[in-house]
């Protein structure tokens, strides 16, 4: 179990943090108010870096998402009622990202942002690209609260574990409280038996 709950909050962490690095652009089109053309055009020179990237990273990354994903599902056959919970939980908010990001995000770069037009100082960013280059940071938004919340229910499952584990050891050392108890009575009134037999022996 603790080997599964590893993988699983070591994989969302990297899938997490691979979304932070998108912080450069994102901020500038997601916080910043208002948006100017200077901005769009950082973000989007920033996703056009990211279509020449190595195919194998975009391997590296698919493969470790499944991994997580494989993780997940194991530890919900189970059957326990946490793991329907926590890992239920999990699955849902897992399956969230992954389809934002496959469905919207990597379309997105790829069919917008391959070639763009000649950055002139001064240009005025184009239209067509205005509300690709604000969705893509959205997308990245809602990705990053999906797996922060994968985090937070795979901490809280691990907090319901331990209280658990702690509960049942303190029954375990009750029960055998009582059980030593029991014997020392018992004890007691077979060595008082055996003492009134050793009485009535001697008269």
């Amino acid at each position: 179990m603790a080997i599964r709950a590893a993988i699983t909050v070591s994989v969302t962490s990297i899938l997490l943090g691979l979304l932070f690095t998108h912080w450069i652009a994102d901020s500038l089109t997601l916080w910043r108010t208002p948006v100017t053309d200077v901005h769009l055009w950082v973000a989007a020179r920033y996703y056009h870096v990211l279509t020449k990237g190595a195919p194998g990273v975009g391997y590296v990354v698919a493969a470790a998402a499944a991994l997580g994903a494989a993780t997940i599902f194991w530890s919900l056959r189970d059957g326990e009622a946490g793991n329907l919970m926590f890992d239920g939980g999990s699955i849902f908010l897992y399956g969230t990202a992954v389809a934002i990001y496959v469905q919207s995000v990597l379309p997105n770069i790829f069919t917008n942002f391959v070639v763009l037009p000649p950055h002139i100082p001064d240009a005025k960013f184009p239209p067509d690209l205005r509300a690709p280059t604000l969705g893509l940071a959205s997308s990245h938004l809602i990705c990053s609260v999906a797996l922060t919340g994968v985090l937070a229910l795979q901490t809280g499952r691990w907090w319901a574990e331990r209280a658990d584990d702690d509960a049942s050891a303190a029954e375990t050392l009750s029960q055998s409280g009582r059980d030593g108890h029991s014997g020392k009575k018992a004890g007691v009134k077979i060595a008082s038996k055996s003492n009134v037999v050793v009485a009535v022996a001697s008269s």
